[in-house]
């Protein structure tokens, strides 16, 4: 049985960071817990490794914080731990876009993994879209998904505006990435460009990964991780 457990999380929530990033300093510290969290006046974005109780603890522990008491988590198990220390960082932040005005209460709609799938087989026209950057798309992704070939997310909104065009704005654009956090801000960033039908894959590739293990899948490859798992098979926690 595996010894670790990793569990990545988001939420965004006006937030203190500081006093966040101090209140998980000392709780994460003395649970031996590693990995990195990434704190910011819009919300907090985490992948974090350690034993069952530790974790679980910590659950408790942030359930307790006004604002991340429905925080939800993703979780895959490991031999041993992808990550050697503790980072707390405060950004500007948790993933970064670079747009300032971007409106983060208009975003696109969830569908789960079985949704997504029935929405591929059944809707030809719809726009199939990569959000993830060029090397993590070399790994694997789905069949005719555009790739923006994007070294940073940043530059997403830029790919947006030169090669999506009006008449793509009744389309049903689709979009997916590996947890789920980076696409809250790209649908939010095509609705407010006037996109109608915007949806994104609830909880990314990981979720869409998981539950897929024992059914068709219309995956195909690996999903690039950011710790030393470095890429997932079809069997969560597999790492490549």
């Amino acid at each position: 049985m595996s010894q670790f457990v990793v569990t990545n999380f988001y939420k965004f929530v006006n937030l203190d960071p500081l006093d966040l990033k101090l209140r998980l300093l000392r709780f994460l510290s003395k649970c031996d817990i590693k990995g990195t969290v990434l704190v910011a006046p819009e919300g907090i974005n985490a992948g974090l490794t350690g034993n069952r109780s530790a974790v679980t603890e910590f659950y408790d522990f942030i359930h307790t914080i006004p604002g991340l008491d429905d925080l939800a988590f993703k979780e895959s198990f490991v031999e041993s731990p992808p990550f050697n220390k503790l980072k707390i960082k405060i950004k500007k932040e948790i993933v970064t876009f670079n747009v300032p005005t971007l409106n983060m209460s208009e975003r696109g709609q969830y569908l789960t993994p079985q949704q997504w799938d029935e929405f591929l087989e059944r809707s030809h026209n719809a726009i199939v879209i990569d959000t993830r950057n060029d090397y993590e798309v070399q790994f694997g992704t789905f069949k005719d998904a555009l790739d923006p070939k994007i070294k940073k997310f940043s530059e997403f909104g830029t790919w947006v505006d030169r090669t999506l065009s009006d008449a793509d704005k009744d389309k049903d654009i689709l979009m997916f990435c590996t947890g789920g956090i980076r696409c809250e801000k790209t649908t939010a960033y095509l609705k407010q460009k006037g996109f109608k039908k915007v949806y994104h894959l609830m909880g990314g590739i990981l979720q869409y990964l998981q539950e897929t293990q024992n059914r068709k899948s219309h995956w195909t490859g690996r999903c690039f991780v950011f710790d030393d798992r470095v890429s997932l098979n079809y069997k969560l926690g597999v790492s490549q």
